[in-house]
């Protein structure tokens, strides 16, 4: 029995040691607790910092006591220690409302032994994130989402080996300049999160290798290039989101049966091509139609049909839906519905979210949304809606968000009609003709609202109720016709939360007191524009994506201190009075820079260098300025660039034959500059391949004109003349909560029609070539009638010489046509009376003969179009022609068939065409000059049949 007793002994004591153990548990390490206290001592505590305090409880650093009196930073809230070594392995201090810089030796990086580290939703103050992150070697979670940081991602980040979580999410004004040397060693990863960090790289292919990935979020982040389809069959991915990435190509493969992809969202990006049949396979994913088996979905709580591929003009189609009784969010935003709000929608009383946005909805407002008494957001934006808003709309005492901007929406709304919407913070009514009416006496409301657009709203004034918020984030005052001075409480308002500001289309002379800059520290979209300001502060903060302020009285010179807005994507001084020079810092923006637009001001000097490799920009217009010196070699650079225009400066340069690289350029703009020399041959095959607006007028340019290169311009050939959309860089940036849409229309200046004509649009299919008043000389090749997409053809004012080409007559589509101010000889062909569409026609001062064709169009055209041409007569002329004088040929009916040229030197005689076979036969006789047998010049048409 002792033998026993005594064999027991070791083992009770091993039981009571753990016990004794587990009742007294290792404390946290006196350099983690003192290196946990350094980083919190080193911000701020501040409630505005954290995106949603409401939906994410701050955590209680607070309870973090001070070195010695509790020092168990393991018990402290957010901190999550090892049981056996008592180490710092967790740290979760999302929403906890810090704010202040980020440091590079932060003793947060001391903390070797993280595993996981969230610190979202907080407010970094725009700093970089600190390289010091690679020295949390056994990381395998890191969230930095929402937190305000900026600059180029580490490199070394990629050293994070262990991550299998990684979400950098919502930094705006984060930059990534290769994803690929970010995920190459993050083989474990199973979520990425990158949205709306801007990465200035096509997707790699290495994505497709990542098997582990189970979420990829890749949201508006200006990825271009093609898509690689692997990334479609990674065996474990559920989630893929690449939207807003309007210059991402790519395709969809097949599916596998097998294939775990539940959410698929591709929606505003360039993916083409067919919807393969096997895309049943996946379980969510839009559709073309909505099929009445919809109806039998009846425990379905979410439909997100958002930008599918839906066609409907019967609101049939969409009664199934009525049936999903249970619905608590319908999305159909960008579906062409071309329908009045679907009755049937009466019975979904359980909706909470409804989005009808930009589906071509028509009609009234119904009253019966009333309804739907549970609703807290309805988006009804960019439709056709008309009428007034029903009094029933403000009687949903539970809506939160209501937005109705741009439809034909009308009548009287007052701020008092809000008075049972308690929750209401999201007000959007412009882009209406709706009259916005505040008693004088109001000062307040009940109401906090965080975004409110009375845009178009018949405002006269700032309304008073203004005054007293606090908590704006985007504020739309912009198409009224409030004037004077800005209030001195308006830079008061909302100071630590307004991000989009737009007081554009007022009358605004200025502000009621001076101040050196905007007081809105996290400012994303300022819109100054179309007032009568006259002074503005130096710049708006480093937070800043849009800076509009054109159209003005703006002076001065652009402060180098714009080299601070590290992440700007549109800059508009244009027609203003700046002056002087330019920063060369523009240089660092073309990763970032799409839209730059100065054209209209008094800056001279050289143009700097503004294109680095790897540049975003779409748009440059410096035109009607004092540039002088070369055309920046750098603009070779800039791959995605639309439009340049260089218009009206003092340029001195030959023709930039190397810009024809750049495979997006839709429109070049050289004219009144003192460019010269011969534009010469192409040097590419391909040069300018997407060119169908080219001005060189007034410079100093001889040679042969450039028809080489008009032979690769297949846009400026017959092209889709239904396709009336416009030129416009579109963008879209996470601000306010919202994905906010930006639409930046092209526009330019050229002469049309004889007088020089501001386009603020530019149609897609406009075709344009101005080559006048230079030095060009030589014929006019018959090659022209090829480019038969033409709207305006200008070769006025040099040295041509020779026949007006009959091959002129193909250019259906030309509207304005003006060869005058040179050499050309012989007749007008009777072919140009087929162009119906011709508005304007000018061969004044040439050396034409014989008689004015007359018809269609020609009847139209006065003295001034035909003058100082000695050989020319008949109408409108008042010289008359001779009896011999051959009569035009009928202009309707004809077709051609074949045009067969044959260049030979002769006189030219006209003998009268006869009709044989059913062929118009004309034949060309003259006196061959040269020793050996000439071919003659037949042309031959045939002639309708009549019926």
């Amino acid at each position: 029995m002792s033998t026993r007793l005594l064999f027991l002994i070791p083992l009770l004591h091993a039981i009571a040691t753990n016990c004794f153990a587990s009742r007294q548990p290792v404390l946290c390490h006196d350099d983690e607790s003192s290196a946990l206290l350094q980083f919190k001592k080193s911000f701020h505590w501040n409630l505005n910092s954290c995106v949603d305090p409401s939906d994410y409880p701050p955590k209680n650093i607070s309870s973090w006591k001070v070195e010695g009196v509790d020092t168990d930073c393991c018990s402290w809230d957010g901190v999550e220690c090892n049981e056996e070594t008592g180490h710092v392995i967790g740290l979760d201090l999302s929403s906890s409302c810090l704010y202040g810089s980020m440091l590079s030796n932060s003793s947060l990086f001391s903390l070797v032994h993280l595993r996981r580290l969230n610190l979202a939703y907080n407010h970094f103050n725009s700093s970089q994130i600190p390289s010091g992150f690679s020295r949390l070697s056994r990381l395998t979670y890191l969230n930095l989402s929402n937190s305000s940081f900026s600059g180029q991602i580490p490199s070394k980040f990629s050293e994070l080996s262990k991550l299998t979580s990684l979400d950098l999410s919502f930094n705006s004004e984060l930059h990534l300049r290769s994803l690929q040397g970010l995920v190459q060693n993050l083989t474990g990863l199973k979520d990425l999160g990158l949205r709306y960090v801007q990465i200035s790289s096509p997707v790699p292919e290495i994505l497709g290798n990542l098997s582990c990935l189970r979420t990829l979020y890749l949201t508006g982040c200006g990825l271009h290039g093609k898509f690689p389809p692997g990334i479609f069959k990674l065996p474990n991915l559920q989630d893929l989101r690449v939207v807003y990435n309007p210059d991402l190509m790519g395709y969809l493969p097949e599916f596998y049966s097998s294939s775990p992809l539940k959410i698929l969202s591709l929606w505003g990006t360039s993916f083409s091509g067919k919807l393969p049949d096997s895309i049943g396979n996946l379980n969510s994913l839009r559709v073309r139609s909505i099929p009445p088996s919809f109806g039998n979905l009846t425990q379905l709580t979410i439909l997100d049909l958002y930008y599918s591929f839906i066609r409907s003009s019967n609101p049939s189609s969409l009664s199934c839906l009525g049936k999903l009784s249970k619905l608590t969010s319908l999305i159909l935003q960008g579906i062409n519905l071309t329908m009045e709000i679907p009755s049937s929608f009466a019975n979904l009383t359980q909706l909470t979210y409804l989005d009808m946005g930009s589906t071509q909805l028509m009609g009234r407002i119904p009253s019966w949304l009333a309804n739907l008494t549970q609703l807290t957001t309805l988006h009804l934006p960019f439709n056709k809606l008309q009428g007034s808003i029903p009094i029933s709309i403000f009687e949903l005492k539970k809506l939160e968000i209501l937005n109705l901007y741009s439809n034909h929406l009308s009548g009287t709304v007052t701020l008092e009609m809000f008075t049972n919407l308690k929750f209401l913070t999201s007000l959007v009514l412009s882009l209406n003709k709706i009259s916005f009416l505040t008693k004088t006496s109001t000062n307040a409301t009940q109401n906090k609202f965080e975004i409110l657009g009375l845009g178009s709203c018949n405002l006269r004034h700032f309304p008073n109720f203004l005054s007293k918020q606090d908590q704006f984030q985007g504020l739309d005052l912009s198409y009224n016709n409030i004037r004077g001075q800005i209030p001195k409480w308006v830079w008061n308002t909302s100071r630590e939360t307004l991000k989009l500001v737009n007081f554009s289309h007022n009358f605004f002379t200025g502000f009621d007191q001076h101040f050196e800059k905007f007081s809105w520290p996290q400012l994303q979209i300022l819109d100054l524009r179309s007032n009568n300001l006259r002074a503005l502060p130096l710049i708006p903060p480093p937070s800043t994506l849009y800076y509009l302020v054109a159209d003005n009285m703006l002076q001065g010179e652009v402060s180098p201190l714009i080299c601070k807005l590290s992440s700007l994507h549109s800059l508009d001084l244009s027609n203003n009075n700046f002056r002087g020079t330019l920063p060369h810092c523009l240089s660092n923006f073309s990763n970032t820079l799409s839209i730059l637009n100065l054209q209209g001001n008094n800056f001279h000097g050289m143009i700097p260098q503004l294109c680095a490799k790897g540049s975003r920009m779409k748009m440059i217009d410096l035109s009607q300025n004092q540039f002088e010196g070369l055309i920046p070699r750098s603009l070779s650079n800039c791959k995605m660039l639309e439009i340049l225009n260089l218009g009206s400066n003092q340029l001195n340069d030959v023709f930039p034959s190397w810009l024809g690289t750049l495979s997006e350029l839709r429109v070049l703009i050289l004219r009144r500059n003192g460019l010269y020399g011969i534009v010469g041959s192409p040097t590419t095959i391909f040069a300018f391949p997407k060119l169908h607006i080219l001005d060189l007028s007034s410079n100093k340019f001889t040679g042969k004109l450039p028809f080489e290169y008009f032979q690769s311009w297949k846009y400026m050939k017959k092209i889709d003349a239904d396709n009336f959309t416009y030129m416009l860089e579109f963008t879209s940036i996470l601000s306010c909560g919202f994905d906010v849409p930006q639409y930046y229309p092209y526009s330019m200046t050229i002469i049309n029609k004889g007088r020089e004509i501001m386009y603020s649009k530019i149609i897609e299919i406009f075709v344009a070539i101005d080559l006048s008043s230079n030095e060009f000389n030589g014929k006019i090749s018959e090659f022209i009638g090829n480019l038969n997409g033409f709207q305006l053809l200008n070769l006025s004012n040099n040295n041509l010489i020779g026949h007006i080409p009959l091959s002129l007559g193909d250019l259906t589509t030309l509207e304005s046509l003006d060869l005058s101010q040179n050499k050309l000889s012989g007749r007008i062909p009777w072919q140009l009376t087929q162009l119906t569409f011709l508005g304007s026609f000018n061969v004044s001062h040439n050396q034409l003969t014989g008689l004015i064709p007359h018809g269609n169009q020609f009847d139209t055209f006065e003295n001034s179009s035909f003058a100082e041409n000695l050989g020319l007569c008949g109408n409108p002329l008042s010289k008359k022609c001779e009896n011999h004088e051959q009569v035009p040929l009928p202009s309707s009916g004809i077709k051609e068939v074949q045009d067969s040229w044959f260049h030979v030197e002769f006189d030219w005689k006209i003998i009268l065409p006869g009709y044989v076979s059913g062929l118009i036969i004309g034949v060309v006789v003259g006196n061959v000059v040269t020793e050996k047998r000439q071919c003659w010049f037949v042309r031959t048409r045939r002639r309708q049949p009549k019926r």
